[in-house]
């Protein structure tokens, strides 16, 4: 077996083995792309809630004792800051799964 035949089987190919059945370094493969996309998933999910509920919700408040453009900040953020933040988060976890795709070989453009 080569080097690059044993790095795409620790990796996971994605690409079932000869007699058609995935081996079990592809399993462990498809085990560890899964577990870092749900952790990627959380982690954003978890920024997106505290964005939109904390601060838009449960920290308004505090928040409101400051000012953004005139506006208080807790208003802000209820109205304007946690649709902001959601779209940088589109962008962040495209750049992320992409990287993750990459890592595990299993992007697109292969």
């Amino acid at each position: 077996m080569s080097q690059e035949d044993h790095q795409a089987s620790i990796q996971g190919s994605g690409e079932p083995a000869k007699n058609g059945s995935p081996s079990a370094s592809d399993e462990i493969g498809h085990r560890a792309y899964w577990r870092a996309n749900v952790r990627t998933l959380l982690s954003l999910l978890s920024v997106w809630f505290f964005v939109s509920f904390g601060c838009g919700i449960l920290w308004v408040d505090a928040l409101n004792a400051y000012s953004f453009f005139g506006w208080k900040l807790g208003f802000w953020f209820s109205q304007q800051g946690s649709i902001y933040a959601f779209v940088v988060l589109i962008f962040v976890y495209v750049a992320q799964m992409n990287a993750l795709d990459r890592r595990f070989n299993v992007d697109e453009d292969r």
